[in-house]
């Protein structure tokens, strides 16, 4: 293995990623447009890397406030 591969982690579906967020569906595909998160997956299925998420989750201004954006508040 050289030093370029990262490990794969458990990567979730779409609904299990705004589910562990609490944000909306369409925000986690923003996300992945903007280039906030990494998408995985096939053409078909997007797929997200849960130790992203959670990392995303634990940052300053990270799911709390978009969450709050996204809700109106």
């Amino acid at each position: 293995m050289n030093g370029t591969h990262t490990p794969r982690g458990t990567r979730v579906p779409t609904s299990l990623a705004a589910l562990a967020l609490g944000v909306p569906e369409g925000t986690i595909r923003q996300w992945a447009r903007r280039g906030r998160i990494t998408r995985y997956g096939t053409r078909r299925q997007a797929l997200y890397d849960l130790n992203e998420l959670a990392a995303l989750a634990a940052g300053e201004g990270g799911a709390t406030a978009a969450s709050s954006r996204a809700h109106g508040a």
